[in-house]
């Protein structure tokens, strides 16, 4: 029997596979950039980043993603997987001072549509702007449940397996996010009421 060595590719073949990999995951990262930038940009809404800044914070966001996309399980729901990249970088945008305090009153024009009458567009800005105000009342734990949850529609042991917490913390927290959001609505809506009065 004669001595069988492995073959090793030749460098040509190295580079040509390593091309051709780098080639596969730009073509998957394009890919997912186009279809899950507007669900990005909206869950770092959600989860408490200015809209002055969600711009660079969803750049910031996507550079992540493509620095890691060679760990992402295709045999898994992608949006839970960017997720917890969005739920990363709107924690670390918190963690900023300068941005502990943000001003009310900047309505998303995505509400509303081109051809809707002007109090359809008061009403959708007040409605979206009480929606942000409740967000922005739970504790950021919670927060981050409550958005994947209710608003993503996450089952709770998908996001539960995906923040790396048990899964009975995930519902406890989405329990109480639920009970502090229709608290903070209420709150709110009976604040306008009296400031209109």
């Amino acid at each position: 029997m004669g001595d069988v060595s492995p073959q090793i590719p030749s460098v040509d073949v190295q580079l040509a596979i390593a091309r051709s990999s780098t080639a596969a995951r730009t073509a998957d990262f394009r890919t997912i950039f186009e279809r899950e930038c507007a669900y990005i940009w909206t869950t770092l809404r959600r989860l408490g980043v200015a809209e002055r800044d969600v711009e660079d914070v969803a750049h910031e966001t996507f550079l992540r993603v493509a620095a890691h996309l060679h760990e992402y399980d295709a045999g898994r729901p992608l949006r839970p997987w960017l997720f917890v990249f969005a739920f990363r970088m709107a924690g670390d945008y918190r963690r900023l001072a300068r941005h502990r305090h943000e001003v009310v009153g900047s309505a998303d024009e995505a509400f509303a549509g081109e051809t809707a009458q002007p109090d359809e567009v008061l009403a959708s800005r007040e409605g979206h702007a009480l929606i942000m105000a409740g967000l922005d009342a739970l504790e950021w734990d919670r927060r981050v449940v409550f958005v994947a949850c209710e608003l993503e529609e996450q089952e709770v042991a998908a996001v539960a397996a995906s923040l790396g917490i048990p899964r009975n913390t995930a519902a406890s927290r989405l329990r109480l996010a639920r009970e502090d959001f229709t608290k903070a609505i209420r709150r709110l809506t009976l604040r306008e009421r009296a400031e209109r009065a």
